[in-house]
């Protein structure tokens, strides 16, 4: 049969739209590309639907075939057990790695950041004492060059610098020093203040920066100093820090071309970070200032060597050293333990994922039927264990099938035997005349021991017996087959139910075991005579209703043994005893098995003989058929949800009508 792909109600499977999303904006971009500018500007809406539609549908087929790829690559549980470990022990640990190297070189670079800016802080104060040695110097009327070659000789200067003198009346300028590297200044700007100036400037030519001093002398000139910061400054960071200074501003238009064997030598290579180092530039004319950042480049080794070299000692012990080897010791550990874990895991790995393909294997083989395949166990753990729970449980499925066909078996043997045994029972019941009869019985289990039979035994007579075999199952069934034989075969010649009961005792003693026994009543009816003849055999009583009889219903026991006692012969002859009592239109004769009145409920009450008595009574005016539907009704409704306990059998005969009398009928009771 084929299935209508459109969905309920003709709608389109949810699959269907993006394609008519990413077809339906294509034709639409196709037809405005087509006619162009003719096109009315309100279109421009449309394109931009068109383009929308273009995107959903595009990514949801991308998204839906991403799905399928994820789907198909991830069946097997290998792939995502590794995918599992790499994202949880491998990732993060080369995300630990990658941060704890993002913040080492970090805190490098901004170390060395700072070590530049405080070598360039000891340059602009060296300036700041130069001018105010030469200031002091003044107001004794010292030259000016011997006072700046007495500082060099004091503090053993070896960079560049260069003074001026500037009259605070506008006089000659007086310098020492190179000024190659800019233009004397000729006066103090108006912004200094009386506190004077310390800090870099910008040259004029934007090229370079130098680091400038100006201070007031009390009713005097005004000093000017610079250090140029060329390759002499860049010596000096490289001989205090081991970072080299690689901005073109910073060099005053020298190269910082290292020397020989100096502490820049190792620069020549370019080895190391690139970062900025900030400062604070002024414009010399207008006073504002401003941050700028010079590029330097960072050596891990020449810094390291810087923080950690001779003078990190404590002895003879070197402190860097021993830093440096428990960081190698922990590396290598991390590394061991990495690649331990590494192996474990895909290990672990392929052990959980080999177990669950041979479970997976093993269910393939059970689910088409083949209950004899065992999983290799390959290990002690749980995984071991659960392919011998795999194995144990297709072994004991074996067994259950086996049991359940073993089972189906017997079930189809008590089935055959229930058909059998109801084959036992009258169908159709035999009838005479003036009589209706209503037969009904239901076992307990496929089988059981419970009995009834309606014989013609003349023109007018009929024969009807009720029989409850102890016990139920297959050997109550055998011993019901067996009465129903001997009824059939005695009933023609014993006439009286006692004598047929005395026989049938007589018979059954000698085949029924010792722990089974048989209870039953036998009625005859004869029309002609207007009688009915009883015995009962230990039964439960039968109940004979007469319309309009203020008195009800009789509950009829007379005495007597049950049936198959061996040894007891004599007794039962004794105690056996036969009742006639007339019968007229309308009467109702009952006869039932305990499984009638004895039915229980949920509570363990019973539904009881007066129950049974009362029902009859008030709907003793339906048909027989109906009667004994409405008192299965009631039984049924009485039980609930309470499992059938024992067989039910029930027979009513009702006397519709009588023949013309042809004798009086007997009026009282004849005993044997």
């Amino acid at each position: 049969m084929v299935r209508d792909q459109s969905g309920d109600g003709g709608r389109p499977p949810a699959a269907a739209w993006p394609a008519r999303l990413l077809v339906a904006g294509a034709v639409v971009k196709l037809a405005l590309m087509l006619f162009g500018g003719a096109v009315h500007p309100a279109a421009a809406w449309l394109d931009t639907l068109a383009s929308l539609a273009l995107v959903a549908g595009l990514g949801h087929i991308l998204w839906r075939l991403l799905s399928r790829l994820r789907r198909r690559l991830l069946w097997r549980v290998r792939r995502r057990l590794i995918l599992s470990y790499v994202f949880v022990g491998v990732v993060p640990i080369i995300l630990v790695v990658t941060f704890v190297g993002l913040a080492g070189a970090l805190t490098m670079l901004v170390t060395g950041a700072y070590m530049v800016r405080s070598e360039l802080d000891d340059i602009v104060a060296d300036a700041g004492s130069i001018a105010t040695t030469i200031g002091s110097h003044l107001t004794t009327g010292a030259d000016i060059d011997g006072v700046l070659a007495g500082f060099r000789a004091e503090s053993g200067a070896t960079f560049p610098v260069a003074a001026a003198v500037i009259d605070a009346e506008g006089g000659p300028v007086r310098s020492v020093g190179a000024w190659r590297h800019a233009p004397r200044p000729a006066k103090l700007p108006t912004w200094i203040g009386k506190a004077g100036f310390t800090g870099f400037v910008e040259l004029p030519n934007g090229a370079a920066l130098v680091a400038r001093a100006a201070r007031r002398v009390d009713g005097g000139p005004a000093v000017i100093v610079d250090v140029p910061l060329g390759s002499g400054a860049v010596r000096r960071i490289a001989a205090a820090t081991g970072i080299e200074v690689t901005d073109p501003a910073f060099v005053a238009g020298e190269p910082a071309r290292p020397a020989v064997g100096d502490a820049t030598a190792g620069f020549a290579s370019g080895v190391g970070l690139a970062w900025v180092a900030f400062l604070e530039r002024t414009d010399w004319d207008t006073g504002s200032a401003e941050a700028v950042g010079l590029g330097i480049r960072v050596p891990p080794s020449a810094l390291y060597e810087h923080l950690f070299g001779s003078h990190a000692r404590i002895g003879e012990v070197d402190v860097g050293s021993i830093f440096l080897l428990l960081l190698a010791v922990v590396g290598a550990l991390f590394l061991v333990m990495q690649g331990a874990a590494l192996v474990m895991g895909f290990a672990l790995a392929r052990s959980i994922t080999g177990s669950v393909h041979e479970l997976f294997a093993g269910t393939e083989r059970v689910r088409r039927g083949d209950f004899t395949h065992r999983i290799r166990v390959a290990s002690g753990d749980q995984l071991g264990d659960l392919a011998d729970s795999f194995n144990a449980m297709t072994a004991s499925v074996e067994g259950l099938l086996a049991q359940a066909a073993e089972k189906k078996r017997l079930e189809e043997e008590l089935r055959i035997a229930r058909e059998m045994q109801m084959s036992l029972l009258p169908r159709d019941a035999a009838t005479i005349p003036g009589l209706t009869v209503a037969p009904f019985s239901r076992p307990a289990r496929e089988v059981g021991g419970d009995y009834y039979d309606v014989v013609r035994l003349a023109e007018r007579r009929l024969g009807v017996l009720v029989a409850d075999v102890s016990g139920k199952g297959t050997s109550a069934a055998f011993y019901m087959a067996e009465l129903k034989g001997l009824v059939l075969s005695l009933s023609p010649i014993y006439e009286s139910p006692r004598r047929l009961l005395m026989e049938v005792n007589r018979i059954l003693s000698a085949s029924l075991d010792e722990q089974s026994f048989i209870t039953m009543t036998y009625a005859v009816i004869d029309l002609d005579a207007r009688t009915i003849t009883y015995a009962r055999a230990g039964h439960t009583p039968f109940i004979y209703l007469k319309p309009g009889e203020p008195a009800g219903a009789q509950m009829l026991a007379p005495d007597g043994l049950v049936l198959g006692l061996r040894g007891l012969e004599g007794h039962f002859d004794a105690l056996i005893e036969e009742r006639t009592q007339p019968i007229g239109a309308g009467d109702l004769a009952v006869l039932f098995t305990d499984g009638i009145t004895e039915a229980m409920n949920e509570e363990a009450d019973m539904f009881g003989e007066e129950r049974l008595s009362r029902l009859l009574q008030e709907h003793a005016g339906l048909r027989p058929t109906a009667l004994l539907d409405r008192v299965l009704q009631d039984v049924e409704a009485f039980v609930g949800s309470a499992d059938q306990h024992d067989d039910m059998t029930m027979v009513l005969v009702r006397v519709d009508e009588l023949p013309v009398a042809r004798r009086q009928p007997l009026v009282s009771a004849a005993t044997a």
